[in-house]
């Protein structure tokens, strides 16, 4: 019996450009902080970015998984920071929709890692193409980063409601980020809950907001996690608590492991 189950996390946006890879980024250092083991997973397939985000250049990535030159264990990049790393593939078209099988490959090769990690992070594109729908319906949470421009909220809920209506997920947890202060976060959360609520019928999960910091270009540019560079800002101790809280659910909850993954793909498609 498999005493290990580690936590199977999707973080997904409606649209680009709100900071979703750079959440997913430093979040992951935040856990490994706490002394978690983690797996980050870039499945923006055909457009590869956290390798980016961490400055490094690995050998392999899932693409050598898919056409079957390499397994899992082989295109895993363990990074100087400790997080290790699977790497989406760039500029490969066919990669962007992943056919039945292409799916089940990648989630069969997984459940061999169910011991080695307490959290699997799986940063996704943006919007509703069947590549995120799927990573997002295969986990056991789902975190959803939103904005308060009108755009960013109006594609978070399309989202929820693709997931929930076509997949039924009814588990959503919000993070607003690029916020001023805490009175506008409220506002945005209340605007994407309310309709949420009322043509859905579903309650979403406030688990935080991060404030707006122009060091966090500055970050991304020279290639390096944010909270390395700044671990005593306050966006590093509001993400911080953000990881805390995520880490407050039972983690009874979290059946099955990469099992669990593995049926959930079988049954979604």
């Amino acid at each position: 019996m498999k005493t290990n189950i580690p936590r199977i996390i999707a973080v997904s946006s409606g649209k680009g450009g709100v900071g979703k890879t750079n959440f997913v980024t430093n979040i992951a250092l935040i856990f490994r902080g706490m002394q978690k083991r983690v797996l980050l997973m870039d499945a923006d397939i055909g457009l590869s970015n956290i390798d980016i985000m961490f400055g490094v250049a690995p050998k392999y990535n899932i693409k050598h998984l898919l056409t079957g030159e390499r397994n899992i264990k082989d295109i895993i990049f363990k990074s100087e920071q400790g997080i290790d790393i699977i790497p989406a593939s760039s500029g490969i078209r066919e990669l962007t929709q992943l056919t039945f099988e292409q799916k089940i490959k990648i989630i069969q090769e997984l459940e061999s890692l169910d011991e080695n990690y307490d959290i699997f992070l799986i940063d996704t594109g943006a919007g509703i193409s069947d590549n995120v729908t799927f990573f997002c319906s295969a986990a056991h949470d789902n975190i959803i980063i939103v904005t308060s421009e009108p755009t960013s909220i109006a594609d978070a809920y399309a989202l929820i409601k693709v997931l929930y209506k076509e997949y039924g997920e009814k588990n959503f947890r919000i993070v607003i980020n690029n916020i001023k202060n805490p009175k506008e976060a409220r506002e945005t959360f209340r605007k994407i809950s309310l309709v949420t609520e009322r043509f859905l019928g579903l309650s979403l999960d406030y688990l935080g907001f991060l404030p707006y910091d122009e060091k966090i270009k500055d970050a991304i540019v020279s290639q390096k996690p944010y909270v390395n560079l700044f671990p005593t800002s306050d966006f590093s101790k509001k993400l911080s608590d953000i990881a805390k809280e995520i880490l407050k659910r039972d983690v009874n909850l979290f059946k099955g492991g990469m099992q669990f993954f593995l049926k959930k793909a079988l049954t979604t498609g």
